[in-house]
């Protein structure tokens, strides 16, 4: 049994960890940090899993507490892990970050698009960005993980085959993507309420949405990214666009992306155009791509659960290759449907 601490245990990331956990043959949940609701039974906030865990309450988080425990995931909003990692470094014990603080490669960086400095500057190099796609031989056996976030994964998955096979010019990208309302968390928002969301599709961040920093630093090129607000609860669907570097077939971006992602076990590439229906509940990822000629133009689509393959799944995913278990466990790579 991995002892397993969640800070941040009562959000909707929160709640979908425990969700795998509780389908995970190893990981067992001891510890839920959850401040706002301390005291309260799990089954408060997420009735759901009233059966995988009765009677266990969230607690408040205390550093001491981490001494209990065997790896701990972090489910928070930007800033907070800044201020409590230290303790969690002084303590050896194997971390993995859902938040924004760790994942860019230098501070200022990070100012640029969080508009605030590094409270943790020297400790960026040490989390590794926790695409196993991309990265998993550095994930593998790392003791800290900033796994990326849902946005970031769908563009960079999309687009970064197309970017190192010198198919599409690494100036001018566009990512048009829409996401699912628990994309932006269970605190109440006027922007999130039912009557706000449903039956409407809005734009939001834009020019300056935080999230292109990790596309542009995961895809290496130049990004103009644009996210929309779609009346689902789960989902991304992010439309790629980009100059093609060259003349090239049609269906050259599908082969190359096909070619890329060869026996990986989360990402399924064919000439279908993704649905965010088809990932439901799984930590899959959709691909298509095609070339046009008419406008030169690559089109790349990427579709995937935010909250698993967006969230807590790739949390799952980053944690079994650090402590050397099957990368799969516990994870679905067929959606619910319909």
């Amino acid at each position: 049994m991995i002892k397993v601490g969640i800070l941040g245990a009562s959000g909707y990331a929160g709640g979908e960890l425990l969700r795998l956990c509780a389908a995970h043959s190893a990981f067992t949940p001891i510890l839920l940090f959850g401040d706002s609701q301390a005291g309260e039974a799990v089954a408060a906030a997420h009735p759901h899993l009233a059966l995988a865990y009765p009677g266990v309450r969230f607690e408040r988080y205390a550093p001491e507490r981490l001494a209990e425990i065997d790896l701990l995931f972090a489910c928070m909003p930007h800033g907070e892990s800044q201020k409590i990692a230290p303790d969690i470094l002084a303590r050896g014990v194997p971390f993995v970050d859902l938040g924004a603080d760790f994942r860019l490669d230098d501070a200022a960086t990070f100012a640029r698009w969080y508009g605030e400095a590094h409270e943790q500057p020297d400790l960026l190099a040490e989390f590794v960005y926790g695409l196993p796609e991309i990265a998993r031989d550095r994930i593998r056996g790392a003791k800290l993980v900033a796994a990326p976030g849902c946005y970031p994964t769908s563009a960079i998955l999309a687009l970064k085959p197309l970017v190192d096979a010198g198919l599409i010019e690494k100036t001018g990208i566009i990512v048009d993507a829409a996401s699912g309302v628990t994309g932006a968390g269970r605190a109440a928002k006027a922007g999130t309420h039912f009557c706000t969301v449903d039956e409407s599709l809005a734009a939001y961040g834009l020019i300056d949405h935080r999230h292109t920093a990790e596309m542009e630093m995961g895809t290496g090129g130049e990004v103009l990214f644009t996210p929309h607000l779609a009346p689902m609860n789960r989902g991304i669907l992010a439309t790629c666009y980009a100059n093609a570097a060259r003349d090239m077939d049609a269906g050259a971006p599908l082969d190359t992306l096909k070619a890329a992602y060869e026996g990986e076990p989360f990402v399924h590439v064919s000439g279908a155009l993704p649905a965010t229906k088809w990932t439901l509940g799984s930590n899959a990822v959709h691909l298509t791509a095609r070339y046009d000629p008419r406008t030169r133009r690559v089109v790349a689509i990427a579709a995937l659960d935010n909250l698993v393959k967006g969230a807590a799944g790739q949390m799952i995913q980053c944690a079994n290759l650090m402590l050397g278990l099957d990368e799969t466990e516990g994870l679905a790579r067929i959606g619910v449907y319909p």
